[in-house]
């Protein structure tokens, strides 16, 4: 199996008066050497000063949250656990300080959501680990980077797959998948629900022949509506 690099990003829910949640998603810049030019929740790697915060809190485990929540903070400009200017947390992550650099953080917002990974590539594979968590009412607007990211913004699972098959989105096979799982509640309560309805057990996608062709699978016991996308179409990575 391929190595793979430790990974987190969280998706953050925002209820509005009618309708489905909306998801915070950012666009990936498309000169980024991994997922160019798509649709993507907040997240990256799992860094060694998450580690180191995760131990000094007493549960390593918790190392995978805290990155979610500092890649949050620098990606999107919003801070999931933690209290203060967000923009004065942003410069200081942007010094490359880590993220026991900042004030207290309290991850317990964020609940498993799902842990993807795949093994189909060369290199840049990651280990990743899906949270789900609701937007505090008195986040600030979301904010680009302008560096790995383009275009922030908040939109409904239903419409980011509407986009996706109109062209107008990219999507890749997991995104994709969490997207469709997100899709079937009307609102956060109801994801949330959800998340803690079913394990979280790693998901390494597999290709199977069957009389129609050839197609991308994942386990059908994880609360995903759609287990299966012909290869032609799955975009990886």
């Amino acid at each position: 199996m391929i190595q793979a690099i430790p990974a987190a990003t969280l998706i953050l829910l925002r209820d509005r008066a009618e309708g489905p949640p909306e998801i915070l998603m950012v666009e990936r810049s498309a000169a980024m050497a991994f997922a160019g030019g798509a649709l993507v929740f907040p997240g990256g790697r799992i860094d060694p000063g998450d580690e180191a915060l995760a131990l000094r809190m007493g549960d390593g485990d918790l190392a995978p949250r805290l990155a979610a929540i500092r890649e949050t903070i620098e990606e999107a400009g919003i801070a999931i656990g933690i209290a203060g200017d967000v923009a004065a947390m942003r410069a200081t992550l942007s010094t490359g300080a880590p993220i026991g650099a900042l004030a207290p953080v309290d991850p317990s917002a964020l609940v498993p959501y799902a842990r993807w990974r795949p093994d189909h590539m060369p290199a840049r594979v990651f280990d990743t680990w899906f949270y789900v968590a609701r937007l505090p009412g008195d986040a600030p607007p979301a904010q680009v980077d302008a560096t790995e990211n383009v275009r922030t913004l908040w939109i409904a699972a239903g419409d980011a797959l509407a986009a996706a098959e109109r062209g107008e989105a990219r999507l890749l096979f997991p995104t994709r998948r969490v997207l469709e799982r997100l899709a079937q509640h009307d609102d956060s309560d109801g994801v949330l629900t959800d998340a803690r309805r079913w394990p979280v057990r790693t998901i390494t996608p597999w290709i199977e022949e069957r009389g129609e062709g050839r197609f991308v699978c994942i386990p059908d016991d994880l609360g995903y509506p759609v287990v299966a996308e012909p290869t032609d179409r799955a975009v990886r990575g």
